[in-house]
């Protein structure tokens, strides 16, 4: 069952279809043409205005569009009658082995994801753009091939993840948003937004920003298994991550044990690089 049928909802009713599911959308609203047409060429059953409470509780499973709040009455009676509801993110991630970099943070994801994505492309990298930002991460599982995933990521998909690891997670930033979706206590918040380190092991990367001092606290109290790289613009590093200092940012990383990567770059905005 699919809950919403937008850029998620209907890329997660054609990854659903395509890995042999009995697949139904239903959007209380109506659905947009662009979205309709697809669920019809793909002869995917839906129903909009309306949705048909029987059907949805008799689910084995929902996926639903990140806009619906877990307090909406369906959610919560799925809920209650033990039926896993999921978010694409989560969905979609069962199905794919590519590399995924998996960014959020309350403020500047949705640019750091867009530059992310460019740097990779432009470094010759097979790459997919997705999550909040750029195409249904579910249709470009069911339909591309790529190697590596760059994701934005909203704490309202984070909420819907539990099994899915970011290969590398961003973490740039928590400040008070969307707290009427968290009973208005931030502390339920930054934990929405550290899911995006949930699953992680010694394996994967955590990148965060060491100038923020919600994260440092989360970090004090929280054991994170992830490699752990921090970055600041304002203070220097010690050890692997990365900092500003006087117009130069450096780099420390070690790609291997033998090989230690450390760079310092003089940092020159011209307008070029500025209108990107």
């Amino acid at each position: 069952m699919i809950l919403g049928s937008g850029e998620s909802g209907v890329g997660s009713a054609v990854l659903a279809k395509k890995m042999g599911f009995d697949v139904f959308v239903s959007d209380k609203s109506m659905i947009k043409e662009k979205y309709k047409q697809l669920l019809i060429e793909e002869t995917i059953l839906f129903e909009e205005g309306v949705h048909t409470e029987d059907k949805i509780l008799n689910a084995h499973e929902v996926i639903k569009s990140p806009g619906i709040p877990d307090k909406a009455e369906m959610v919560v009676k799925l809920r209650a009658k033990n039926i896993p509801v999921i978010s694409e993110i989560e969905f979609a991630g069962r199905y794919t082995k590519a590399k995924k970099i998996c960014i959020t943070g309350s403020n500047g994801k949705t640019t750091t994801t867009l530059l992310t994505y460019h740097i990779l492309k432009k470094a010759g990298y097979n790459v997919g753009l997705g999550g909040n930002v750029g195409k249904s991460f579910a249709m470009q599982v069911a339909r591309e091939n790529f190697d590596y995933y760059v994701l934005e990521l909203s704490s309202f998909q984070l909420d819907g993840m539990y099994d899915f690891t970011a290969d590398v997670a961003v973490l740039l930033n928590i400040t008070p948003d969307h707290l009427d979706r968290y009973d208005y206590k931030f502390e339920n918040y930054v934990a929405s937004k550290f899911r995006i380190t949930q699953n992680q092991t010694e394996k994967q990367a955590f990148i965060y920003c060491a100038d923020d001092e919600v994260i440092n606290a989360y970090m004090r109290a929280h054991t994170i298994p992830a490699e752990k790289i921090p970055f600041s613009i304002k203070k220097p590093i010690d050890g692997p991550g990365a900092f500003l200092q006087e117009n130069q940012l450096t780099l420390n990383y070690k790609p291997t044990t033998k090989t230690p990567l450390i760079m310092t770059i003089e940092l020159l905005l011209s307008s070029k690089l500025s209108s990107f």
